[in-house]
């Protein structure tokens, strides 16, 4: 899994069962966000170890997928109570390497833990069809099988939830798994490999390949991979769709998010401005499902404004391992200065900052990736902080007259990955939920993520291709139908020449 020289830890592929030795040429840093230093260094992949860990894949999977569905969910199972008994340790590992509070940290492992769960249910999950005598003693079935080896391109801001919405359904499904999460924190995917291989999973069914661009574009390109599953950025899924589809793949590309909370005038706005502030700020706003606009109704505005600012104010910003932690910092100094950056545009532009959280100094971690809180009131749906998703700690208000208005805000957005409305109308809520465009719905809800028997996808630019994750999409995504037209005659049978007619049914 791991490594260790005599300067610092190094984080090894995982291959057919076991950790790569590491060329320390060929590494990239990882940073502890709170402190700003260098805490490992992770390998970055060649050609020659892709190939390999896909000729792995290629030749577990035939063994792999010929199982049994029984001992398959056994094996499911078995990760099930290891992840469980390991939450804690994972959750630990997440918080060092992307910032994020521990206990947000488990929260992500228990989201993950309900697909495998879900997955769990294989035999029920894989059932076909059957058409008895759709014919004179024909029976037409389908079935569902494999793909082979599938890819997961996974992203810094859920190194294990995302893994866990992909694998268990792949691997459930008979499918090879290799990962390649993000080289930004990418201890937490080594666990899970181990895991998987204490679960009885067969060494080369899942293997993680950790690496750059590069490894990405290797992983599309290669013969033998035969899908795509990307979950990041809007211009990434984008160009992983058109190159896996050009190469010939089946691909699930889901990528960025600006989601609205409508605010209505007869919501309940202490409640609701509870839930704003935890979706806005939690995890430092760093979920593609977090509330970054709230579009409040005019009459309430200035009511509003001031609760979330005395919420804002109250949040406690420090390292994500300290137990009194609401938020801690944003993943990289990149990060930082992009969104300190966005949030000066906000100000330039005319907007009202209410909370401005550049420049926040967190004592004893002088270095770390910290920016505070931010409530910018007043923003236009042409300001640039509106436009662009800041992906950090980072509340937009745009007031509005009406429902409609706000409908045709939410609309008009290029996203379409999630979005609430806090309101006491149930007709109201109804309309919302029916005209809006997008693809998962809150009511008094504030991030509307499914549970794993459902599906996770949004629209428009939230999603390219057709295909959401996990839940029966999942299942679809990581097989293909096979149908069978079968006779067992009694007596010899005429051939014929042309296509039966009914005479003949």
């Amino acid at each position: 899994m791991t490594a260790t020289s005599t300067d610092t830890t190094l984080v090894a592929h995982w291959i057919d069962g076991a950790a790569t030795s590491v060329d320390e040429a060929r590494t990239a840093p990882v940073f502890n966000p709170a402190t700003g230093r260098e805490i490992a260094r992770v390998a970055l992949a060649d050609q020659a170890e892709i190939d390999a860990a896909v000729s792995a894949a290629v030749t577990a999977q035939e063994a792999w997928g010929a199982l049994s569905l029984g001992k398959r969910a056994a094996v499911l199972f078995a990760f099930r109570e290891l992840l469980a008994s390991h939450a804690d340790e994972l959750a630990r590992i997440i918080s060092r390497e992307h910032g994020k509070v521990v206990s947000d940290a488990r929260g992500e492992v228990a989201r993950g833990l309900e697909v495998v769960e879900y997955a769990c249910g294989l035999p029920q999950l894989m059932k076909g069809e059957l058409s008895d005598e759709a014919a004179t003693g024909i029976e037409v079935f389908t079935t569902r099988e494999p793909l082979g080896v599938v890819v997961g391109i996974t992203p810094f801001n859920f190194p294990a939830m995302v893994p866990l919405w992909m694998s268990p359904m792949a691997i459930a499904t008979g499918n090879a798994f290799i990962l390649k999460p993000s080289e930004r924190d990418p201890s937490a995917a080594n666990v899970l490999a181990r895991l998987w291989q204490q679960a009885g999973l067969p060494d080369g069914v899942f293997s993680v390949l950790h690496g750059d661009k590069d490894a990405v574009t290797a992983l599309i390109e290669h013969p033998d991979v035969a899908a795509v599953s990307f979950v990041g950025s809007t211009p990434i899924a984008r160009s992983v769709h058109a190159a896996a589809t050009a190469a010939g793949k089946r691909v699930q590309a889901l990528g960025g998010a600006k989601n609205h909370g409508v605010i209505l005038a007869d919501a309940d706005l202490e409640d609701a401005a509870d839930h704003l502030t935890a979706a806005a700020f939690g995890s430092a706003g760093e979920r593609c499902m977090a509330l970054s606009v709230a579009v409040v109704a005019e009459e309430i505005a200035d009511e509003l404004v001031a609760l979330l600012a005395e919420r804002a104010r109250a949040v406690k910003v420090a390292p994500g391992d300290q137990p009194d932690s609401d938020m801690g910092p944003v993943i990289t100094a990149a990060a930082k200065e992009r969104i300190e950056g966005l949030i000066g545009s906000a100000e330039r532009e005319g907007a009202d900052l209410v909370v401005d959280g550049r420049g926040l100094q967190v004592e004893g971690h002088e270095e770390g990736f910290f920016v505070g809180p931010t409530l910018i009131d007043k923003v236009s749906t042409e300001h640039e902080v509106y436009r662009e998703e800041v992906f950090g700690p980072v509340l937009d208000i745009v007031r509005v007259a009406d429902l409609d208005e706000a409908i045709a805000v939410v609309n008009a957005n290029p996203y379409g990955n999630g979005t609430a409305i806090f309101t006491g109308s149930g007709a109201a809520a109804r309309e919302y939920r029916r005209r809006v465009k997008v693809g998962m719905v809150g009511v008094n809800v504030p991030i509307p993520v499914p549970v794993a028997w459902h599906s996770f996808g949004g629209w428009k630019d939230s999603l390219f291709g057709d295909s959401p994750i996990y839940g029966p999409e999942g299942v679809s995504f990581y097989t293909r139908p096979k149908v069978t037209t079968q006779r067992w005659p009694a007596r010899r049978v005429a051939a014929s020449f042309h296509f039966s007619g009914d005479s003949d049914k």
